[in-house]
């Protein structure tokens, strides 16, 4: 066998010799043509013990030139020990000195708002610590921090909140408040307490070995002024006070029209309809009606239409609520010149009592619509016509007890003067020239920038309101309620969080709960000042625990998060804005130009802290975005 020829750059003829010996193998296995031991070790001058030695080392590294492709994997960064053994002491710490702060069970574990805070500060203490290791170590499910500091959904945590699950203990008697030594040791428990008021309830029962129900330890805090509890809103007037209110003059005068939903099944299918229903307000009668896909124009158009079809004339008025396909020109054409169209009282069900009324009869008398046959949204339609029809004819034609035995018919054709007539029209034209009047005097006391912005914002939402009703009304507001509101309305929108069907008037609502907050805060605020400007004697401590906490933090951002903490630490409303001006006034003072990662730093501080509301948590960054930002 001739010498082996140099390939590429000079190899030792003993590794050449272990290379061809380590091929040999495989060429045998494959049934190729090979060389004997013999000719390698001729042909490259090589010993044979050594050649072999090499060939069983070449064999050994081959495997491990096989590779992945791409790029491999970065080593996982390993917690110290000494790191680990670090946090998980300042874990402990914290949790032996906020008794509460975690609790619940290892499958529902909760945690408070200061261990919470205490974590994302301790996270900004180890940036270099991987975050599984370092969840790890403090003993938080991943998942559960990463929603903590924004980078994913929460995973087995839950917010704080009352226990409901035990019933509430009986109060005990007021005597019992004399019992000062407990009470004492119920209010400092109070103080370094982080779980919920339901856990504390049996803390002081089970730990303490205090014998106070509930309500009187509620009693306790709440006189103390420890903690303010939370209060449903009031009811409404009783409205059998407003009944009779509504003017009415004889049939035909004023109709009432409003629509509903009705929901018919065929054949397992579910289909939905809008009945749009008129009602004569003095007789009660049900005059006209409609039945479409929505309500809409059409709807109010062809229930007119259909009333004065079974009446033979059309009335002198017909009242309607303030949605905006209500006040088309479409209905304006359907009404004509005969019929003035008045607008129903904004937030009074009860101004349209005639057709609500109806409709609560229509939905007691009718059985339920679940059909069977062919043609399945026609057909329900159709049935829903003749059960409507039905119903609204033989109820016309019931004698009414409260009307002196007499029917919807026989009192919508009584007859009539015309002077009656005269009186009707007249006084109805009145009304709608007040409405005009009051709508004009409105119009001219808008700010026209403002009036700008909502003309941009219902065109660009593409927001029904034809004769500008429901735009005189939000533009009374001032500029930055009406941008709030307008933001609000289009972030819902956009992320699908608006309730189906609303329109423009879900606007003005938004717009209206902006503006009774602000006036709330403001109210709020201008009493702050004014109790400043006094040095009253509830001020002090707060204004002595501000320069405190000036002094003992240096850094201005600290400060900043330091106010956030500290407003919603409290209950009281003069507190909490005491606290959020003065981040406000930390953030004006000593960051500068550039005050938005610091406000949002503060905004997670703020939403991190579950014990307060989420509408409250909205409010306070409200007001420490306000202040720094304001736009007038």
């Amino acid at each position: 066998m001739p010498g082996v020829p140099e390939v590429g750059a000079p190899v030792s003829p003993l590794l050449v010799a272990a290379l061809l010996l380590a091929a040999g193998e495989h060429l045998r296995a494959l049934g190729f043509p090979h060389p004997t031991v013999q000719q390698v070790t001729e042909a490259t001058g090589a010993s044979r013990s050594r050649a072999y030695e090499l060939r069983d080392a070449l064999l050994a590294g081959l495997p491990s030139l096989l590779r992945p492709v791409g790029r491999p994997p970065a080593p996982t960064r390993a917690v110290d020990p000494d790191t680990a053994h670090e946090l998980r002491g300042d874990i402990m710490t914290f949790v032996m000195s906020h008794p509460g702060c975690v609790y619940g069970g290892a499958e529902r574990r909760r945690y408070d708002d200061t261990f919470r805070r205490f974590v994302l500060d301790l996270r900004e203490q180890h940036p270099d610590v991987d975050l599984e290791h370092f969840a790890d170590a403090i003993r938080v499910p991943l998942g559960t921090l990463k929603e903590w500091l924004g980078r994913g959904p929460e995973s087995g945590t839950g917010e704080p909140g009352e226990d409901t699950s035990t019933q509430d203990d009986k109060a005990d008697d007021a005597s019992s408040t004399s019992q000062s030594a407990e009470i004492q040791t119920v209010l400092s428990s109070w103080k370094t307490w982080r779980g919920s008021l339901g856990d504390f309830y049996l803390h002081v029962r089970d730990q303490l070995r205090i014998s106070f129900g509930r309500s009187l330890i509620s009693q306790i805090l709440f006189v103390n002024g420890q903690r303010r509890p939370q209060r449903r809103g009031g009811r409404s007037p009783d409205e059998r006070a407003l009944r009779g209110a509504f003017e009415t003059f004889f049939g035909g005068a004023q109709w009432v029209g409003d629509g509903s939903p009705i929901p018919v099944t065929i054949n397992g299918q579910r289909f939905g309809f809008n009945l749009e229903l008129n009602v004569d307000a003095y007789s009660g009668g049900f005059v006209g009606m409609s039945v479409r896909d929505e309500e809409d124009s059409a709807a109010v158009t062809e229930a007119l239409v259909d009333g004065i079809a079974n009446t033979h004339e059309a009335p002198l008025a017909l009242l309607l609520d303030n949605r905006p396909s209500n006040h088309t020109p479409q209905v304006d054409a359907a009404l004509g010149d005969v019929t003035l169209r008045i607008r129903a009282t904004t937030f009074r069900p009860q101004n349209k009592a005639h057709v609500e009324g109806g409709f609560g009869l229509f939905q007691q008398s009718i059985p339920e619509l679940d059909l069977r046959g062919h043609e399945p949204r026609e057909l329900a339609r159709q049935v829903l016509v003749l059960v409507a029809q039905t119903w609204a004819r033989t109820l016309n034609h019931r004698p009414r007890d409260d009307r002196g035995g007499r029917s919807r018919v026989e009192l919508y054709n009584e007859p009539i003067t015309a002077e009656q007539v005269d009186a009707a029209r007249a006084a109805l034209e009145e009304r709608c020239k007040k409405q005009n009047r009051a709508r004009l005097t409105a119009l001219t006391r808008q700010d026209p920038i403002v009036r700008a912005l909502l003309d941009d914002a219902f065109r660009r939402l593409a927001l029904l309101d034809p004769e500008h009703h429901l735009r005189v009304a939000i533009a009374r507001y001032p500029i930055d309620i009406v941008v709030e509101g307008i933001a609000i309305f289009e972030a819902k929108h956009r992320v699908g969080t608006l309730p189906p069907g609303v329109d423009a008037r879900y606007l003005l609502g938004i717009v209206q709960n902006l503006g009774n907050e602000r006036e709330g805060i403001a109210i709020a605020q201008e009493l702050l000042r004014a109790r400043l400007d006094a040095r009253d004697r509830m001020l002090v401590p707060l204004v002595e625990a501000r320069e405190d906490a000036r002094r003992h933090t240096p850094d201005p951002c600290d400060r900043v998060l330091r106010f956030a903490d500290l407003a919603l630490a409290t209950d009281r409303l003069v507190d909490r804005l005491f606290w959020l001006l003065a981040a406000a006034d930390e953030i004006i003072t000593h960051v500068g130009e550039h005050p938005a990662p610091i406000i949002a730093a503060a905004a997670r501080r703020i939403h991190a802290t579950h014990r307060v509301a989420y509408r409250e948590r909205l409010e306070a960054v409200s007001v420490i975005v306000a202040n720094v930002v304001p736009l007038a």
